[in-house]
């Protein structure tokens, strides 16, 4: 189990809305406006406790572009850490508005969604030189030698 908490609680918890969804949808928790060719927030209502070597990525929902053409998530992908979860670390939701005109969210739209990560967090060791041979460098998958 994972502890959340929800800053207006009238707005639902998260859920995985079928059997085999990987990720949860994430609402807004207020009207909000991004403005024209802008940036802004829009605030999740949840803070989690993420499980420590996990991290809550959030990309949007795939309904994103047809409610909101020209909204896009600011980063492409948002990445929320394991120890941002104190009292007031409500997730906020990054977008930048393309379009020329503002571009409101109502409250209770769901425009993102969240799913947990393992990763590994390892140290570095240095070289002069890597051993492998290299592979051609930007757009040379699938090109031969």
């Amino acid at each position: 189990m994972i502890r959340i908490k929800r800053v207006d609680r009238s707005l639902p918890l998260p859920e995985y809305k079928t059997k085999g969804a990987a990720a949860f949808d994430l609402y807004t928790r207020e009207d909000v406006t991004i403005p024209a060719q802008g940036w802004g927030k829009a605030p999740s209502n949840i803070v989690i406790e993420i499980p420590q070597e996990h991290a809550l990525l959030i990309s949007a929902r795939s309904s994103l572009a047809k409610n909101y053409p020209g909204l896009f998530l600011a980063n492409g992908l948002g990445l929320i850490d394991s120890d941002y979860c104190g009292e007031n670390d409500e997730i906020l939701i990054s977008m930048y508005n393309f379009t020329t005109n503002d571009i409101t969210i109502n409250k209770g739209e769901r425009i993102a969604q969240a799913f947990l990560v393992k990763f590994r967090r390892d140290s570095w060791e240095e070289v002069v030189e890597m051993e492998n041979k290299d592979r051609g460098g930007f757009g040379s998958t699938g090109l031969r030698d």
